[in-house]
């Protein structure tokens, strides 16, 4: 999101800094499915999620986690999450998303045009899969119902059948394809080009915590920090009930997983797997907790169970977790303080942050530059819908 904004300012002529400490484990940006999923228009906050809540709790073999040690991060957070999951305010966020969702693939072109590298995203959709005729019933209702007129839904052929049959042990009853999504090639690949980029274009880059006491003279700030942001912005006033909603990957080497093969989704699993130029990817789970809480092993022990049950055997899986930046409305806060006029953040993208990184970018930059023929802030993403 960072690079993304410090990007679209340069294209305006605007003279970046960007200062980021580093973490231990590789942000979700880099840990995440690598989708671009502009299918994604439901939030995620919706009366149909809360009354399916109690069947996917990871308890019970689904894919969502309340850590008993982090209740006072999630109670508060879940009970913002309920009500913002009234049909009105689902309805008014599906709008919202619609709209981002129809600008977010050409901002992805723009910018890996802007880099050179236009092939870092590959634009061949993905997969749905399930493994029963009573799960593909009702996902195939689903899809059909609730997928945006942007996306084209396909039956999968014979051929593209036999192979993902082949490719999961034969445990996949059906599956749809879905036309119109993308993928990044590989996220190491993308962070190396979008830093190059940066720095080519005259950007600086520092590598420190903002809590370092130097200064840095500056006409604007833009806050971009994860789950990280929501003390940073409380420095100024603004309220931001963020959660580090947790997701967790393991990774092998993708050798035997074909290098053309668009994401798969294995829905009754709750999980996605990515062949990337650099290796082949699981990724699953929504926990609900603080950024300091350690991770859970059974995560990973599941990812790889799921794995194994699929036929997919590894001498060695690389394991990462890190947190989605999560807002309890599942809406991105994009806008400008009104107390500090030169401060301005892009936080909450939750499961949506690669997807909607470059168009997150133009508006902050089409704000910022006063263009008013460009992108604007949307009054609904602001913070002060949470006071």
């Amino acid at each position: 999101m960072g690079l993304c904004i410090a990007l679209a300012l340069q294209g305006r002529g605007v003279a970046v800094t960007l200062l980021d400490a580093g973490l231990p484990q590789p942000a979700a940006s880099w840990g995440n499915a690598g989708h671009v999923a502009i299918e994604q228009v439901d939030p995620l906050a919706s009366p149909a999620n809360i009354k399916k809540l109690p069947q996917r709790l990871f308890s019970l073999g689904g894919g969502v986690s309340f850590p008993p040690r982090a209740v006072g991060a999630w109670l508060p957070f879940g009970l913002r999450l309920l009500r913002a999951s009234s049909h009105k305010r689902f309805s008014a966020g599906r709008h919202l998303l619609e709209g981002l969702m129809c600008e977010a693939l050409p901002a992805w072109r723009r910018l890996t045009a802007d880099m050179g590298r236009p092939d870092i995203l590959r634009e061949e959709g993905h997969f749905v899969a399930w493994e029963s005729a009573k799960s593909a019933a009702a996902g195939r209702r689903h899809w059909q119902a609730r997928c945006p007129s942007t996306i084209g839904l396909a039956d999968t052929s014979e051929a593209e059948l036999r192979q993902l049959r082949a490719l999961s042990n034969n445990h996949i009853h059906d599956a749809i394809r879905f036309d119109g999504t993308a993928q990044i090639a590989d996220p190491w690949q993308l962070r190396a080009a979008l830093e190059n980029h940066f720095q080519a274009k005259g950007g600086k880059m520092i590598c420190r915590h903002v809590d370092d006491t130097r200064q840095i003279d500056t006409d604007y700030i833009v806050i971009a920090a994860g789950a990280a942001s929501k003390s940073l912005l409380a420095r100024y006033g603004l309220h931001a009930p963020l959660i580090a909603e947790r997701g967790y990957h393991i990774a092998c080497e993708s050798r035997d997983w074909p290098c053309d093969m668009p994401p798969l989704v294995f829905e009754d699993r709750s999980i996605i797997v990515t062949r990337f130029a650099s290796e082949l990817r699981v990724a699953g789970f929504v926990e609900f907790t603080r950024s300091d809480t350690p991770p859970d092993p059974e995560k990973w022990i599941r990812l790889e169970r799921h794995m194994a049950e699929l036929g997919i055997v590894a001498s060695q899986w690389k394991r990462w977790y890190g947190a989605r930046p999560t807002l309890p409305d599942y809406l991105p806060a994009i806008g400008r303080s009104a107390e500090t006029p030169k401060l301005f953040y892009a936080i909450g993208h939750q499961h949506l942050g690669l997807t909607l990184a470059p168009l997150t970018g133009e508006v902050i930059a089409a704000t910022i530059c006063g263009d008013e023929t460009g992108s604007s802030l949307p009054d609904a993403l602001s913070l002060a819908r949470f006071v």
